[in-house]
């Protein structure tokens, strides 16, 4: 009679632990993304400040396109040999984190 208990109460036990462990639903999270919005100018129109600090930075590098926003900040496409990428400066000629 004990074994019998002392299994009934283990079998209660378990499942109210396995019960309790049971997750609450997730709440679905949102995300905003902000994009600047970007001008693509004339290559000849990127003050002198940046086709300097461009030269100075990447010597091999092709100027492929420039865009410019509000802020006066321009991003640059650009080809190293083979590979290509972007970078951020200002009107200054001082690169930008983005």
């Amino acid at each position: 009679m004990k074994k019998l208990i002392l299994s009934a109460a283990i079998v209660i036990a378990g499942l109210s632990t396995q019960t309790a462990t049971a997750q609450a639903p997730s709440t679905p999270v949102e995300t905003a993304s902000i994009q600047e919005e970007y001008l693509e100018v004339k290559n000849d129109e990127v003050p002198e400040a940046i086709t300097k600090a461009l030269q100075t930075a990447y010597p091999d590098a092709v100027l492929d396109k420039a865009y410019t926003n509000a802020k006066k900040e321009y991003k640059l496409d650009i080809t190293v040999g083979d590979k290509k990428g972007n970078l951020f400066a200002d009107a200054t000629g001082k690169w930008i984190q983005k």
